[in-house]
């Protein structure tokens, strides 16, 4: 197979900015060199002149069943977080059969894709269709759409916990290649009783859990209510807190929980946008940083794209600081990178750099750019240039092509257009399900 060629293109990937060169790659990047010293060997060219090209991007924590709650209109007043959960997402998600997770996952996919991301960390809940769930979303993501994921069950007091613990623990054990790989889910403290919590303790080991953490001062409060302790402390007391673990939000911890996240070499997922949305308050990043924690950044599943979510990060953080540098550019970087290096060391791959070498999960752009740009300007063009509206012209996962002109494949066209009639079933069910 011919090796592909993208040439006269301008480079960024977080790092370092070049113009005018030239990537050869297959499934890896295998040479970048100046445009001057190019020479055509047969290879298959991909012309890149006015174009900039980054690594594809990572969401690192969503909801992908969420995608088809899109324009579900259901009763809905609620006053605290329980009732959001108890009002929308928990009547969906017990709902969810397999054919609604697939569509889920290829609209979902499709829709990322497009808006340049090609690894996604999801936070999955189905309750009459708990078995079989995580090879569905894999098959749809991986296999069919054709991206990297990194997959978990959302284990809760609410669904049949030894079907939870199985579907965890069979997917972690098939799944440890470069492509796909699974994490020990649970939804939060408030829906996990201390049965619950000592058997998958007993039974993990030294795996990585992915949970929801004081997402509300509920989590918190039922907490201290129902087992006299917060909630890091009843994860730590339980010994789940177990290195490389995501905990997603913790927007209601303190110091003392802080301290316990780090020693325990755990991350943070933010997702502010979700955060707003729901009323919940925001993380208080200055302490995870100076404390060490490692941060990622997700949507929640808010969003199909990752670059809105940086832009909402930045601009939330000024809020809640009161100061337009505490949390700056520099910070946001960081995060971005996070996303990257916590995909490298779980799947044993390199990704988020244009370097010989790493895995050729790319996408190009066109961009003329209105001033000046150099290696020290180039994420502000991205910045407040692009990333309020960020559609890749190709975007490649492990070199081969998932985006091209913008356009995805026609077999993934004619699946994601099924999700219609998929959907309209799913809410009828929900529908009858809350007369």
């Amino acid at each position: 197979m011919k090796m592909n060629a993208l040439i006269n293109v301008q480079i960024y990937d977080f790092n370092q900015y070049r113009e005018n060169v030239y990537i050869l790659f297959n499934e890896k990047i295998i040479k970048i060199g100046d445009m001057k010293t190019f020479k055509d060997k047969g290879y298959n060219i991909i012309k890149g002149n006015n174009n900039l090209v980054m690594p594809s991007l990572v969401v690192g924590h969503t909801h992908i069943y969420s995608t088809l709650s899109r324009g579900l209109i259901l009763p809905f007043n609620p006053t605290n977080f329980q009732e959001i959960l108890d009002q929308l997402w928990w009547k969906i998600d017990r709902h969810l059969d397999i054919d609604d997770i697939y569509y889920s996952g290829i609209v979902s996919g499709v829709d990322y894709i497009k808006n340049g991301v090609t690894t996604i960390i999801d936070h999955h809940a189905s309750g009459i269709a708990i078995r079989g769930s995580l090879d569905t979303l894999k098959q749809a993501i991986c296999n069919d759409v054709g991206m990297r994921g990194i997959f978990c069950f959302e284990t809760s007091d609410r669904f049949d916990i030894e079907q939870c613990i199985e579907e965890n623990l069979d997917f972690i054990k098939n799944n440890h290649g470069s492509n796909c790989i699974g994490l020990f889910g649970m939804h939060a403290s408030l829906s996990l009783s201390e049965e619950t919590l000592e058997k998958i303790s007993h039974l993990i080991n030294d795996i990585p859990i992915h949970i929801h953490v004081a997402e509300s001062e509920l989590d918190q409060e039922n907490c201290i209510k129902n087992y006299g302790e917060r909630v890091i402390k009843r994860l730590d007391r339980h010994k789940l807190l177990n290195e490389n673990s995501i905990l997603s939000h913790c927007i209601h911890i303190n110091e003392s929980e802080g301290k316990i996240i780090k020693e325990n070499g755990c991350y943070i997922a933010l997702n502010t946008s979700s955060n707003m949305n729901n009323s919940v308050g925001l993380p208080d990043y200055l302490l995870f940083k100076k404390l060490g924690i490692k941060c990622l950044i997700g949507n929640d599943g808010m969003s199909s794209g990752i670059t809105t979510e940086y832009q909402n990060l930045l601009y939330s953080m000024h809020h809640q600081l009161k100061s337009p540098t505490a949390f700056d550019l520099s910070d946001l970087i960081k995060i971005i990178n996070n996303n990257y290096d916590y995909v490298n060391k779980m799947m044993g791959i390199k990704i988020g750099r244009i370097e010989k070498g790493y895995e050729a999960d790319m996408l190009m752009f066109p961009y003329t750019p209105p001033t000046p740009i150099n290696k020290d300007n180039a994420f502000g063009h991205l910045f407040y240039g692009l990333f309020n509206s960020f559609k890749p012209k190709h975007v490649w996962c492990s070199g081969k092509q998932i985006v091209a002109n913008y356009k995805v494949s026609s077999n993934l066209k004619i699946k994601y257009s099924k999700a219609l009639n998929v959907a309209t079933k799913l809410w009828d069910t929900i529908k009858k399900g809350d007369v």
